[in-house]
């Protein structure tokens, strides 16, 4: 029993001390430099895709009838365009009326503002005037009484 003990104190530490120097060869290992990378291959530029031919705005139809099309499409917008600007014209004529009929009326704002004040000053001279024929009539008298 005690050879079979000190047999696997041996081996117990041979098996340390074996382990111990594993791991320090491995800690005690520098780290070798990092290896460089192989350069990736450029990208290919970005072709622009080819631009689809325009649609024909008239499909299957003949060019007199094409051109006839387009007549009648500009005389619409012609009209329509000279439908604006008689909308355009009739509303600046609108708005000059309704700005001389602003100014006419600031005009008998103001006017109104000058007849109160006007008002204003007679009724206070009327006041005045009540205030010194009571004096006068009514306080005067029972004063020298």
């Amino acid at each position: 029993m005690k050879i079979g003990l000190i047999f696997g104190m041996i081996a117990l530490f041979v098996f340390v001390s074996f382990t111990q120097t594993i791991f320090a060869i491995e800690t005690e290992q520098e780290p070798g430099p990092p290896q460089i990378p192989e350069p990736s291959p450029a990208p290919e530029p970005i072709k622009t895709p080819d631009p689809a031919p325009a649609p024909d705005p008239f499909p299957e139809k003949s060019d007199s009838e094409k051109i006839k099309k387009l007549t009648e499409e500009n005389d619409n917008l012609k009209q329509q365009n000279k439908n604006l600007q008689n909308q355009i014209f009739s509303l600046n004529n609108e708005k000059s009326k309704l700005q001389a009929e602003i100014l006419e009326l600031n005009n008998s704002i103001q006017n109104l503002k000058e007849i109160t004040l006007e008002q204003v000053r007679v009724i206070m001279d009327l006041a005045n005037q009540l205030k010194e024929i009571i004096y006068e009539k009514i306080f005067s008298p029972t004063i020298q009484l």
